[in-house]
């Protein structure tokens, strides 16, 4: 790859490729959190573990990339047979939902952005899990008016929303589809039907929520059996069924007759509210994508009910009004201007962000150039503001830490950024009897209550209150960034509150400071959310920039990893992939036959 390295890069970059060594070795000496498993951080149980991905891959033909090698394979393989990239999306998606059964799954839902060459457009699909029809705004307050304590917004079946990634996925093959729906679902099936090896890091997270996992029988069966040594294969027989069905008869095939029937008898015997009705009635929704200039680039990402594109767009605004480069990479004068720029922008996705379809969304107001300067013109580099003192919008004028992201660029010019998730990870840690379907969490997306933190301390308010059919606020993130109508990069990262940053960070890596992949991924990531007011540095911070930082004022935090960028590179006609090091399993590879 062609690398463009300013002199005041050089001493930035020797010091990343010191720095990757460090960070293996930060991740080993992790320790297994003797926390209660259902918010467990995937991190928090890191031990020793040596990355898939050792260098960038290349290639001509188009380029995965995705949090596990086999979905990736799996992706080549449709790539190879002519397939699209929208075909190979469909069949990662499923083949994750069989791989990477924490956070792939048709049990949730989830967000894509695209870009097709045909019409030289793009669009975006919501798929997002929507509140059942019996869902009330509170739901999960008890008779004072208090959030319930029980967890049920995060376990269990009163905590699932209706599914829609298989909604989704059907209509992107309706749509840009070219290689046969059910040649698409092979791979998943066999993996589920005849098994596939568990790796070392699954085998320690399926141990480390062994909890969570064997509450409910029918998970326990799958998941927890060969507990605690999962040496053997992975096998998961009512799922090839399930996906087999689907196969056959498509969307339908999930969304009425044997498993919305059994989804729905599962949910009424033990306390859900999902219905046939409910699935008979889901529809995913093509929706615009937010378009929007950084520098000389164009930035395609995904629109409400995702938070993740509206402020990612807020934020760029606010930092092209600076030299990032002359600040210095992950300076204390960088780390405070990207802290402060964030405090505002997580304070309004705590007022303003929602479904649009209940209640609008002024995205208009939030990423204007001028009120980016507005708060750009309030921010003082060596000092801050207190979270107390910001308030959501003060400058307009008149989730899961367990998502998983993959991207998918074609060598015909396609491009996919997708986005999906449980929630936290394993869901609800519901798995529906005879169908092997693992159910999502998603209704702990929503507000409770103003004033109530969800699980990843997010605080929101009557624009994500709960309503029957109403889709959650996500921060779910895939983006597609173009230079002179081409594929300049595509990336998106699971990690819940923090993908947001972690997306932000990786684009300003790229773009800013000319990273290459390694290079971008390697470099730590900083993150604030404006409540709690924290500022969060993944792994070790040196002395001297937190007496720096400290100086400032900040209260600071050092957390293990919780973001996983999948990103796509394309330059000189060949596409770029790295897995990130964060989830070892994660794997980009182009090894596409022409």
């Amino acid at each position: 790859m062609e690398k463009r390295t300013t002199s005041g890069q050089k001493m930035l970059l020797t010091k990343l490729h010191l720095n990757k060594k460090i960070f293996i070795l930060a991740l080993s000496f992790s320790l297994l959190s003797p926390a209660y498993v259902y918010t467990t951080p995937i991190y928090s149980i890191i031990k020793d573990y040596s990355p898939a991905q050792k260098e960038i891959a290349k290639s001509k033909n188009g380029m995965i990339t995705t949090q596990h090698f086999i979905a990736t394979e799996v992706g080549e393989k449709i790539l190879s047979k002519g397939g699209n990239a929208f075909d190979a999306s469909i069949a990662i998606s499923f083949t994750l939902a069989v791989v990477l059964p924490r956070a792939g799954n048709i049990g949730g839902g989830g967000f894509m952005v695209m870009y097709d060459i045909d019409s030289q457009k793009s669009y975006s699909i919501d798929y997002r899990e929507k509140a059942p029809k019996l869902a009330s705004r509170d739901m999960y307050l008890d008779k004072n008016g208090s959030f319930n304590k029980q967890k049920l917004s995060t376990f269990g079946y009163l905590s699932s929303g209706v599914p829609g990634t298989v909604a989704g996925l059907w209509e992107v093959h309706q749509k840009f589809g070219s290689l046969p729906w059910e040649e698409l679902l092979e791979d998943a099936i066999n993996y589920a039907e005849n098994g596939f090896k568990v790796t070392p890091f699954m085998s320690d997270v399926l141990r480390a929520y062994n909890k969570k996992l064997s509450f409910y029988d029918e998970t326990k069966n799958i998941f927890q059996k060969d507990y605690p040594d999962f040496k053997k294969d992975l096998i998961q027989k009512d799922l090839a069924n399930t996906l087999k069905i689907i196969s056959i008869e498509g969307k339908d095939g999930f969304y009425k007759g044997e498993i919305a029937k059994k989804i729905a008898i599962s949910m009424e015997e033990n306390g859900g509210l999902i219905s046939q009705y409910d699935l008979e009635n889901y529809k995913a929704v093509w929706r615009e994508p937010l378009k929007s200039k950084y520098r000389n680039l164009e930035l395609i990402t995904m629109g409400p009910p995702s938070s993740g594109g509206v402020h990612i767009i807020q934020m760029l605004n606010i930092l092209e009004n600076y030299d990032l480069q002359s600040l210095g990479h992950n300076s204390s004068k960088y780390i405070n201007l990207l802290a402060e720029t964030m405090k505002y922008a997580y304070a309004d996705r705590s007022k303003y962000l929602g479904d649009p379809d209940f209640y609008n969304v002024p995205i208009k107001s939030l990423t204007s150039e001028s009120y980016a300067k507005n708060i750009s013109n309030n921010i003082e580099l060596g000092s801050l503001v207190e979270s107390s003192d910001i308030n959501p919008g003060m400058y307009i004028d008149n989730e899961s830490h367990e998502t998983t992201h993959f991207s998918v660029a074609d060598k015909y010019g396609n491009v996919v950024s997708s986005t999906y998730t449980l929630n936290s990870t394993f869901g609800s840690g519901v798995v529906i009897e005879g169908t092997g379907i693992l159910m999502n969490n998603e209704m702990d997306d929503f507000s409770a209550a103003p004033g109530i933190p969800n699980q990843f301390g997010l605080l929101g308010a009557k624009a994500n209150e709960i309503a029957p059919y109403k889709r959650p606020l996500s921060s779910m993130t895939p983006t597609i960034i173009m230079k002179d109508n081409e594929l300049f990069l595509t990336t998106g990262s699971p990690g819940g509150a923090r993908i947001i940053s972690a997306v932000l960070q990786s684009i300003l890596n790229i773009v800013d400071f000319e990273m290459d992949l390694e290079e971008a991924t390697f470099a730590k990531r900083i993150h604030h959310q404006w409540q709690p007011d924290v500022l969060e540095m993944e792994f070790f911070i040196d002395d001297n920039l937190k007496n720096e930082l400290q100086e400032i004022g900040y209260k600071l935090k050092v957390t293990n990893p919780l973001t996983c960028i999948q990103t796509i590179m394309y330059r000189n006609n060949s596409f770029y992939g790295y897995g990130d090091f964060r989830r070892p399993d994660a794997f980009a590879s182009g090894e596409i036959n022409d």
